[in-house]
């Protein structure tokens, strides 16, 4: 599975791509310099049960801790992840 980012002035995604089908795709909203809202996680029906939103949540944090960038994960699903996984909250604003 592979993940592509696209990501502009106010807004981005992180998209997950497997044999040419998107699998899931979060988005999130920039809050200012260097925090960043995830507002939406989606995964494709046919992809359900395979950890797709979880490895897109870990993407975003592994781009947040690589480029100095907080999180408020407003996405009850992102969330959900952040609170079942102590080690994550470093990221969060």
């Amino acid at each position: 599975m592979n993940i592509e980012q696209v990501n502009d002035e106010k807004k981005g995604s992180f998209k997950a791509i497997e044999d040419g089908k998107t699998a899931g795709e979060m988005t999130y909203v920039w809050a200012g310099p260097g925090k960043i809202i995830i507002d939406h996680t989606e995964v494709n029906p046919d992809f359900s049960g395979k950890g797709v939103g979880k490895k897109l949540v870990l993407e975003a944090i592994k781009y947040a801790r690589d480029n100095k960038v907080k999180i408020l994960p407003l996405c009850p699903f992102a969330k959900s992840v952040f609170d079942k996984n102590p080690d994550l909250q470093d990221v969060l604003f």
